[in-house]
């Protein structure tokens, strides 16, 4: 028979290597000749005892091991129990003349695939080739195995490092498939459930996160009937983990043949997404808010300028013992009172216009611990951690004194049995940003304010809406939903950052962080000099188009001498300065009125009568012609104000100290223009 005629496949190497183990030369060249006569590549191996036989298995694994039953010191079964251990995939055949039927059957059963009888050879050739295609065959067989092992581990390795989260099953609903990201999700590993169970085991709620999803409405169960679902919402609540919203996308695994093999599920975490959205949604709403409160505020400031106003004139006419002086008081408290909400509508909405200054956080609380005391009532006991030294911070002294007293405020209704309310003050460095509700505060240095009670504290529902405006937990009537809210738009406008903290049943903690600044501020105090008097005889150019606030100031100013030109037009205005009317010595000009601003008429006035000293007031706080005057430092006084804060102005500027009069007044957006904080490069 010619090569390649044997029916079996060439090895690679050209022949197939084979150990033969037999101690009688003769009878291995008759073993030879007979698989030479059959037309079989090999490269015999001729072996005589134990040490020579597992040398040879020790060096390479061959591919055929013949082996003679009885040998010196060393036997057939024993020769197969080598072979097994040091070449398990190498067939193994019995050539011999003394092996009996009885032991040749047992050493089969052993691992051996054949035995041949040397006086029968011609049936060697058949059983080796046989043999060696059976090899072939199982390896083959492993090859395939390792390889579909190792698509399998890649294909784990490749679900495992993915950060979405795959499920799948197969037709009867058995879990099959369950990677890493939706291990980390659940906090669970997959266990085989029927599928009426998955929701409750795997915490799978409907987006409400109080339902759970019934078992035909799993996105999985209806793939498995044969649905494609896309972008199912879901939120996963495990007991000891956080809370996941998710997106499910599930198809049917279908077979080659067309048959339903099972379902797959992609589960996206948009928990990140969600939160940004929320936050998204909250700076667009405080802005809207922002604007509304901002254009309310102002229509306040016009009225309660004219209530204010005519209460303070009333009051300083009225005899002290009148019985219509505490009945006006009242209004006049009334006022102050809404004039106080109207500076809380402008905190949360960042519209404050600012008398920033040095600071040091711990000076300003041991200033307020009496009122504090009187504030939060004697079944709160208060404590103070203040830090031996703290920096300086840049902002409103009356600002920082609101954001403490709203939260004393808000900690001592948490706690209506009493408690314990602490401040904590200290200096810390964020070497990274840190996450908060409007974005990521900058690394830097900071002062530290934590206020800390220990009332019912707010669960995590609660806790996304406290800073919203308006919202409330109290009963109507009890609070107007702005005390938190004013505190976040002053922390924000002030260039910090503010975290809440609170557990049910376990209190409350609110860190407020201030940049610090790490110079004194360069810019020079106001120079305030004794006014002895507020009386004058300048005549002062008013402009404004409120006729109500116009009326009031043209009689506050008259009545202490000053000769007053009052217009509610632009236009008329220009009219009087190019009449050259003798001495007009102040312009009172309010910034924002229709046709023509402020200072465009100021601009246009200046021209007309040089070196002329101005004033400007307004109930706005975002207006561009505003912001442009509190930049310059110019004179300005904010709506609403009373007739003895306007001719105190008034007397500042015309004394001589305009330039100090503007002076600490910034709005939004110049909080530290003359000093240095740290910040990150």
């Amino acid at each position: 028979m010619k090569h390649g005629e044997s029916g079996l496949e060439p090895p690679p190497g050209g022949c197939y290597r084979v150990v033969h183990l037999e101690d009688d030369a003769a009878d291995a060249l008759l073993v030879r000749e007979a698989l030479e006569a059959e037309g079989i590549p090999l490269a015999v191996e001729l072996v005589s005892n134990r040490e020579q036989f597992g040398a040879a298995l020790e060096r390479r694994a061959p591919d055929l091991i013949l082996s003679d039953f009885r040998l010196p010191g060393f036997d057939g079964l024993a020769a197969l129990h080598v072979a097994l251990r040091q070449a398990p995939h190498s067939p193994f055949i019995f050539v011999s003349g003394t092996i009996n039927e009885e032991v040749a059957i047992d050493s089969l059963r052993g691992g051996a695939k054949d035995y041949v009888f040397k006086n029968r050879l011609n049936r060697l050739g058949p059983a080796v080739r046989r043999a060696l295609n059976e090899a072939i065959d199982q390896r083959r067989r492993l090859e395939a195995e390792a390889a579909l092992d190792s698509e399998r581990r890649f294909l784990k390795a490749m679900l495992d490092s993915m950060e979405t989260g795959v499920a799948a099953c197969d037709s009867q609903g058995v879990l099959t498939l369950f990677n890493r990201a939706l291990r980390e999700m659940h906090g669970l590993p997959p266990v085989p459930l029927p599928p009426e169970e998955w929701a409750q085991h795997y915490a799978v709620f409907k987006p409400d996160g109080r339902t759970h999803f019934k078992t035909d409405e799993l996105p999985l169960v209806r793939a498995l009937r044969g649905e494609s679902v896309r972008n199912v919402e879901a939120l996963i609540r495990p007991d000891r983990l956080p809370h996941r919203h998710v997106l499910v996308s599930a198809r049917p695994i279908v077979g080659e043949q067309g048959e339903r093999a099972g379902a797959v599920a992609a589960v996206h975490d948009v928990t990140e997404t969600r939160r940004l959205e929320q936050q998204l949604r909250a700076a667009q709403k405080m802005e809207a808010l922002g604007r509304l409160a901002g254009g309310v505020a102002h229509d306040f400031n016009n009225l309660l300028t004219v209530i204010n106003g005519y209460s303070e004139i009333i009051l300083g006419r009225i005899e002290a013992d009148s019985t219509h002086r505490s009945e006006l008081q009242e209004i006049r408290r009334a006022g102050e009172r809404a004039t106080a909400l109207t500076r809380q509508l402008l905190a949360f909405s960042r519209q404050q216009v600012l008398n920033t200054r040095q600071l040091n956080v711990n000076t300003v609380i041991k200033d307020m611990i009496k009122m504090l005391g009187r504030l939060i009532g004697e079944d709160v006991t208060l404590e103070t951690r203040l830090a031996s030294r703290t920096g300086s911070i840049l902002m409103d002294p009356g600002q920082l004194e609101q954001v403490i007293m709203n939260l004393a405020v808000n900690s001592r209704d948490a706690m209506p049995q009493g408690g314990t309310l602490k401040i904590d003050t200290t200096d810390l460095v964020l070497d990274g940003e840190l996450e908060q509700k409007e974005g990521a505060l900058a690394r830097g240095a900071y002062v530290s304010l934590s206020v800390i009670d220990t009332g019912c504290g707010m669960d995590e529902e609660t806790q996304l809406h406290i800073f919203d405006p308006f919202f409330t937990t109290k009963k109507v009537g009890e609070g107007t939903g702005l005390g938190l809210s004013t505190v976040y738009g002053i922390v924000q406008q002030g260039g910090g950052g503010i975290q809440v903290h609170s557990v049910p049943g376990q209190g409350s903690t609110f860190r407020l962080l201030f940049p610090l600044i790490s110079e004194v501020d360069s810019e020079p105090a106001a120079a305030h000099r004794r006014i002895d008097s507020l009386n004058g005889s300048e005549t002062i150019l008013l402009l404004e188009d409120e006729p109500s606030i116009r009326t009031l100031m043209e009689r506050s100013l008259q009545n202490l001498g000053y000769r007053v030109l009052s217009v509610h037009d632009p236009a008329e205005a220009l009219r009087l300065c190019g009449r050259a009317q003798p001495g007009i010595d102040l312009i009172v000009t309010d910034v924002v009125m229709p046709k023509m601003s402020g200072p465009e008429f100021v601009a246009q006035a200046c021209a007309i009568l040089p070196g002329v000293k101005v004033l400007y007031m307004s109930g706005y706080t975002e207006h561009k012609g505003l912001q442009a005057v509190l930049r310059s430092g110019l004179p300005f006084i904010q709506k609403p104000f009373t007739p003895s804060t306007l001719v105190q102005k008034v007397r500042e500027v015309m004394g001589g100290t305009d330039e100090s009069a503007g002076a600490g007044v910034r709005s939004r957006g110049q909080r530290g223009r003359r000093s240095t904080r740290h910040s990150p490069r």
